[in-house]
């Protein structure tokens, strides 16, 4: 008899399913984008779409869609390929959509149509996050000692770096906007998150 700690058998029947809430913890990040998200007014916003058609096939709730990107750019998944290929196995995803999987042509066409009013769910987002003291803007300073230390431009913060530091992630929302992983012709293009990729590079003056 081995020693070993043993999964369920796959055919394994259960009497009652599995809850996906029960997969997902109440300090998940997910929850905070759900509470978020239907918070908002998306048609003061400007998304398209909040008006379903008479005629045709049902659309999917644009607040679906905005929840599959803001989860995408906190987890840094960026190609609509990927976002849609975690729908399908990702539980947190499939907690926050309700088990919806949209193909990768309909979040990219989200994202194309709805550029501006995602760009101000963002700028929200920031002032939640500054309201709720998410944002650390405590300056140290030392004065009068000597230190060996490694302190290249790149890791200098003063008062002005730090205003650039936070255009600059402005400036990476709106790149991660108009990232290639999002068009529809993107193939199975690698995830590099747009914040990650300024390494923190604000120089003093």
């Amino acid at each position: 008899m081995h020693r070993f700690i043993d999964g369920e058998d796959r055919m394994q029947q259960t009497l009652l399913p599995h809850s996906l809430e029960d997969y997902v913890s109440e300090e998940n990040p997910v929850r905070g984008i759900e509470v978020f998200i239907d918070e908002l007014d998306l048609a003061a916003l400007g998304f398209a779409g909040m008006t379903p058609a008479a005629t045709g096939r049902p659309a999917y709730h644009p607040s679906t869609l905005l929840k599959i990107y803001l989860y995408g750019y906190l987890n840094r998944v960026q190609s609509s390929r990927r976002l849609e290929r975690e729908t399908q196995r990702n539980i947190e995803l499939m907690w926050l959509t309700g088990r919806l999987m949209p193909d990768f042509k309909t979040i990219a066409d989200f994202r194309k149509d709805n550029g501006p009013a995602i760009r101000a769910t963002c700028r929200q987002f920031v002032m939640l996050c500054r309201r709720l003291d998410l944002f650390c803007e405590t300056v140290i300073a030392i004065d009068g000692s000597r230190f060996k230390a490694v302190n290249t431009r790149d890791k200098n913060y003063t008062h002005g770096a730090i205003e650039r530091r936070m255009e600059q992630v402005e400036a990476s929302i709106a790149r991660y906007l108009s990232a290639p992983g999002h068009s529809r012709s993107a193939r199975g293009r690698g995830c590099r998150s747009q914040i990650g990729s300024a390494k923190g590079q604000a120089r003093p003056p």
